[in-house]
């Protein structure tokens, strides 16, 4: 684990370069979650490999008791917070740079109210809190909806079109950022994120178990993104350099459009397994094209077959996964 978590955490000499141009403390809200403390640890790194002194904090409710002792291990400083709570905020504190992570996917249905007041009211909460600062903000692919596989993916400028209380909530919450950058010049860049995966979850992971445990592997969505979590880290980090207002918006995807069926096959060869489907592949998916993000940040460092490869290695160990599945298949945006 601490060699997957160091590798997760490396940063480019691009992101090192951002960090180095950019001053400032760096606060990352939501640095509990699955992707959370090694961005947060990628930015220690970095802020550290460009000679730069700063405090970089690490704020979230903390579900994990241990979590923040690892991010006191690796230079972060955590600070327990509800961030729906408006009285927290006085307790935060100042920083020049904001990571905005916290959201509410999974468990949606039958708590829509929830879902929009972490996702659309807590982003004004913030907004308010540090309007001065520059914030990189993670939203979602799901905002557009699903589009043609033939076209390739869905692009920033393209209309959204939210299926379900998830996908409409998140729409909510990227229009309170680009309000609060209209009106009080808040310096935002948008990462709309599809998908970012490692070896403990994530699409390929989901395909992988259950191929390796022999269930069927749904083809209903057929087709998807994928990119290393550490690629969209860093990604994400140098989109700080390009925050704006009104906001800037990227796609941070892996470049190719993967077919679950052929991805399937390969762990099928790779595991020795006879892969069994269910359903048929539909024209369109929940994709992104992710051309805007290669042009600036280069394209990902780890490639698909190192992924699949990686990953199975993984699973044939019995190494842990996070027993969370991303439910990619869910054509309706319930969650």
């Amino acid at each position: 684990m601490a060699e997957l978590d160091d590798l997760l955490s490396r940063p480019s000499s691009a992101t090192t370069r951002t960090l180095q141009e950019l001053p400032g403390d760096i606060a990352v809200l939501g640095a509990g979650g699955k992707m959370g403390p090694t961005l947060a640890r990628m930015a220690n790194r970095a802020s550290e490999l460009a000679g730069f002194r700063r405090r970089v904090f690490g704020v979230s409710r903390f579900s994990s008791p241990e979590l923040p002792e690892r991010l006191e291990s690796w230079g972060i400083e955590p600070i327990r917070a509800d961030l729906t709570d408006r009285s927290a905020y006085a307790r935060l504190p100042d920083a020049d740079i904001v990571v905005f992570m916290a959201g509410m996917k999974f468990g949606t249905a039958g708590r829509e109210a929830s879902t929009w007041a972490t996702n659309a009211y807590l982003p004004a909460l913030v907004c308010e809190r540090y309007r001065s600062s520059r914030i990189v903000a993670f939203s979602t692919g799901n905002v557009y909806g699903l589009s043609p596989v033939a076209r390739g993916g869905s692009r920033e400028d393209d209309p959204l079109n939210p299926a379900g209380e998830y996908a409409m909530s998140c729409v909510g919450r990227e229009r309170i950022f680009e309000y609060f950058s209209r009106v009080a010049g808040t310096r935002v860049a948008i990462a709309r994120l599809n998908y970012a995966t490692e070896l403990r979850y994530g699409v390929l992971v989901d395909i992988a178990g259950n191929v390796f445990a022999g269930r069927p592997v749904p083809l209903a969505m057929g087709h998807f993104n994928a990119i290393w979590q550490g690629d969209a880290s860093n990604m994400a980090l140098q989109a700080l350099a390009h925050a704006a207002s009104p906001p800037f918006t990227v796609n941070i995807a892996g470049p190719d459009v993967l077919s679950v069926r052929s991805i399937a096959s390969q762990f099928g060869a790779l595991f020795g397994r006879t892969v069994e489907f269910e359903g048929s592949e539909a024209d369109d998916a929940l994709l992104s094209d992710a051309r805007r993000a290669c042009d600036l940040f280069g394209r990902p460092d780890l490639d698909l077959v190192r992924l699949v490869s990686w990953i199975t290695d993984w699973q044939r160990r019995g190494g842990a996964t996070f027993g969370k599945p991303t439910h990619f298949e869910e054509r309706a945006g319930s969650f």
